[in-house]
Parts: structure tokens; sequence; C-alpha cells
């Protein structure tokens, strides 16, 4: 079945431009939509609309910083009928507005947003490694966030110099997700050349009051399977003082 989603994943990155429905993906797959669905969103953390709507909304984030075109053009060259509704989305997932965004572009990355005050207790911690097999990494980047995409601003964060230990505290009460995010070099792999996007994602997790929890994060490429990553993230080049 997993040859299947594979085939929707590459539909949806090929067709995003066009109202995509569950039922076309579904039939393109010849399975029923209710078992579509649940097989889709067992591999790739999410629904097919939301994997839909991430790359989208990648796909604006790349021609924000490589063209000149405005941003009701690339609105609607991504799908979105609405400009105002494309601009809701982007700002709430991407941390910053697009036209924000294509600044932090032209004048040096930088993270977009600061990480959101939630309310209630915030009295609990996560603590761990952060693991890169064979692959040089000068940064990691982990974010404790309400999504299994990782987009809109974390609760909590930290930037370690680089794989190692690392510990979140003042983490609130709720359900969590817990993302890593890395940039690797692959000098002996051909197939991987320069610089290549690391994630890994655990949770969902639950935290209360005063809770302790322990997880430990591989880093690995972003996957077919990995929905895009859209938070405006730091510049993780070069290595950063741990948060």
């Amino acid at each position: 079945m997993e040859h299947v989603i594979e085939r929707a994943v590459s539909t949806i990155r090929e067709r995003y431009f066009e109202p995509l429905s569950l039922d076309e993906l579904a039939q393109s797959a010849m399975v029923s939509k209710f078992h579509f669905l649940r097989t889709f969103r067992r591999i790739t953390g999410v629904t097919p609309g939301r994997f839909l709507s991430a790359v989208r909304l990648e796909e604006a984030k790349r021609l924000l910083l490589a063209t000149s075109l405005n941003v009701s053009d690339i609105s609607a060259q991504v799908g979105y009928s609405s400009t105002g509704s494309f601009t809701r989305r982007f700002t709430e997932s991407v941390g910053c507005s697009p036209t924000q965004y294509r600044h932090l572009g032209d004048h040096g990355r930088g993270e977009a947003a600061a990480p959101f005050g939630a309310a209630g207790s915030r009295t609990g911690s996560i603590s761990g490694d952060a693991c890169v097999a064979g692959v040089g990494v000068s940064a990691v980047y982990v974010g404790l966030f309400d999504s299994p995409i990782l987009e809109r601003c974390p609760a909590v964060r930290a930037i370690i110099t680089e794989p190692g230990p690392f510990r979140l505290t003042g983490v609130p009460d709720g359900t969590w997700y817990i993302h890593a995010v890395a940039h690797g070099a692959f000098p002996d792999d051909a197939s991987c050349p320069g610089q290549q996007m690391l994630v890994a994602t655990a949770g969902p997790v639950t935290t209360g009051p005063g809770s302790s929890l322990h997880l430990d994060l591989t880093l690995h490429p972003l996957r077919w399977s990995h929905p895009p990553v859209l938070l405006a993230l730091p510049d993780l080049a070069e290595p950063a003082l741990a948060a």
C-alpha cells in the first residue's frame, strides 16, 4: 500500500496548483477514500488536504525568494483563489507574512517569529539526544509544536551547536510534537550533493504539570512521505548559541 501513497504524494507535488480532492486522489489509487485517508495519514502523519496545503506553501516560499512575482500572482500560481486566504494561511504557518518572508531572504535568513506564550502551567521539561549518523552538521534546531507539520511558532525551542543532548524547559501542559531540523553535508554520497535538510519528529506526547520526558531524535534526510518544513527557520549553516 505504501507505493500507492507514494504515487498520491507525487500527484500532489506535481499538481498542487489544481483543486485536488480526496475523492480524486483515492480514485487514482483505486481504493476507497476511507481506506486511502487512513493509510495516507498513517504513513505521512497528516491528511492529504494538509499535505497539499503544505506543498502549496512550500512552493510559495520558493517563488517569493526566487522570483519577483507579486504576492497576488504567487497566490494564484500555487492554487489559492483568494489572496487574503493565502496571506493568512502563509503567515500562520511560516511565522511571517509573504512580504516579510521575502525581506528575510533579501537580508539574510533570521528566525521569523519567537516562541509563543501558551496559557497555563509551563513547568514541564523535555530532554534527549539529537543524533545524526555519518553527516556533518553545524547546528540543530529543536522545537515543541502543536502540529505534526513543522509550522507555526513553537511553544519552546532550543538551538544546539552540534548534535547531542538538548533540553526544552518551560514546557506548557498539552499535547505536542517535537521537531528537530538541521542542514547536513554528505561529502561521500553522490546521491545527496551539497547541503541537505535533515529532520526528525516525535509525538504526539502529552505533558502535564512538572512532567519530565526523555526523547531521543535521529535526524535523517527529508523523505518523500515527510510533509514540507514551513516555519521560517534561522540560518543553521553556522554554529549557533544554545537557547
